[in-house]
């Protein structure tokens, strides 16, 4: 870990400081995970060895409950799953993923020690728990969860003080990381990696992090100058700095008092007036809060819709909310961009694509007004509208917003991720289209309508709700 230092942080504790330069999309560490568990959900279709998403996966014969990809991740999984194994079964049933984390970490720690390896920064008891900072209901949960664990825990296993015990629990609570799945677009588990847990917030942070084959790898988004502290952001910026602090808080315990907070910049774009060429035109404050208001209502009643999987309500709900306060609302108004982002992803879905580019289109130009130019959100939604003007038959736009998103995910994934390599293939593929575009449009769109008519476009995967994925990394217990 030499390009990294531990140090005392003005008004945060503990954090990492640069000992060297880096510039974007360097790698400044990379970490493996004390251990790792699937999330209760998805126990039957995500491997507990590799986190990989299969349709046919293989159960231990012994406990029924962890499956894997094959024989080969099943060895490879064996020396975390053999005392879970024999846990699961004298116990009689399946505990949590908290309760299955926390002694999966103990387990380890009590075969190998505190520090795991020669670059381990920090160990298990000197990384904070926050308990004292727990509200009445999440020390309820807490205490339900260590009863349990207790009677879960075997009795041939190294017994442990109720104080060490709460004090790992507390530990995932606010510093676990989600684990993605093989191509990094869902959040299937969770782990803890002390390293990373040393790096604090800011709402405009210098770093990433991203999981990759394994590891987490925390990525420089710019120049980073040697001595200055490394940092990342826990929650999304889209969020407005009042509810970012609200969730900061509530979720990790600490006031945040970055610029972008104690400034409140971007706040006023994020819930303004419609501006067009710099100006704002006539709405008056009074027109944009009431556009606001029903804007918030339609997204509410958008979201039951949604849950129910009635799409075609969620088109229409979107559609006249959009009819009324477009002319309203600024291009970055966060509630605009929701529907606009909603109405791009279930009309690709309905496979209506010509709809879903122009709302894409719209959703990104308004995320390059908020975002960081290398915001790892900023680049999966150009991926996102790039894909779909494809699809519409709008090669020049689409091979464009692909580029873009593959120039963002360069620096934030860097050239081995599945994305990563997944988007450079579409960027390859577009390109190649692009010039038979340019030489020859008419052949370029009937070859295009023959190729689809011999091969239709399969049903694009059901939208999921934004919260997912990305913006999510920070694992916190719901």
């Amino acid at each position: 870990m030499e390009n990294v230092a531990v140090f005392d942080s003005p008004g945060k504790g503990r954090g990492l400081k640069a000992t060297k330069e880096f510039w974007a999309g360097d790698v400044i560490f990379s970490e493996a995970s004390i251990s790792a568990v699937v999330f209760d959900s998805l126990t039957e279709r995500i491997c507990h060895s590799c986190f990989r998403r299969q349709d046919k996966l293989q159960r231990c014969g012994q406990c029924k409950f962890a499956h894997y990809c094959d024989r080969t991740c099943q060895r490879a999984g064996w020396a975390e799953h053999k005392q879970e194994c024999s846990a699961i079964k004298a116990y009689g049933s399946v505990p949590n993923e908290n309760i299955r984390l926390v002694a999966r970490i103990m387990w380890r720690v009590d075969k190998d020690g505190s520090l795991l390896s020669d670059t381990q920064l920090t160990t298990l008891e000197e990384l904070e728990d926050h308990i004292a900072d727990m509200q009445e209901d999440e020390l309820k949960e807490f205490k339900v969860d260590i009863h349990n664990f207790l009677d879960y825990w075997p009795r041939t296993s190294k017994q442990h003080t109720i104080d060490d015990i709460s004090h790992v629990f507390g530990v995932i609570n606010c510093n676990g990381f989600t684990v993605s799945d093989q191509r990094g677009l869902q959040a299937v588990g969770v782990g803890l990696f002390p390293n990373l847990c040393l790096v604090n917030h800011d709402c405009w942070p210098n770093c990433t992090v991203i999981l990759n084959h394994g590891k987490i790898e925390l990525r420089s988004l710019g120049k980073i100058a040697e001595g200055e502290e490394l940092t990342v952001s826990y929650v999304d910026y889209m969020n407005l700095s009042e509810e970012r602090q609200r969730l900061l808080k509530t979720q990790y315990f600490f006031d945040c008092t970055c610029e972008h907070c104690k400034n409140r910049i971007k706040d006023d774009i994020k819930l303004g007036g419609k501006v067009e060429d710099g100006v704002k035109v006539c709405p008056s404050e009074e027109q944009v809060k009431e556009a606001t208001d029903y804007c918030f209502q339609m997204l509410e009643k958008m979201d039951q819709a949604r849950l129910k999987g009635d799409y075609h309500e969620v088109v229409k709900i979107c559609r006249d909310a959009i009819e009324k306060t477009e002319p309203i609302l600024a291009d970055t108004h966060i509630y605009l961009l929701r529907m606009w982002s909603t109405m791009s992803e279930v009309q690709a879905y309905l496979q209506y694509f010509d709809e879903a580019a122009e709302y894409a289109r719209k959703m990104v130009d308004g995320y390059m007004k908020l975002y960081h130019s290398n915001n790892a959100a900023l680049g999966m939604a150009a991926m996102r509208a790039g894909v779909t003007h494809w699809q519409a038959g709008q090669i020049e736009v689409g091979h464009g917003m692909i580029c873009k998103a593959y120039a963002i995910l360069m620096v934030t994934h860097g050239p081995t991720h599945p994305i990563t390599k997944d988007l450079e293939a579409m960027r390859m593929q577009t390109e190649m289209e692009l010039r038979m575009f340019k030489q020859n449009e008419y052949v370029y769109h009937s070859m295009r309508e023959a190729a689809l008519k011999n091969k239709p476009m399969t049903m694009m995967h059901e939208p999921k709700s934004m919260e997912e994925g990305i913006k999510n990394l920070f694992h916190r217990r719901k």
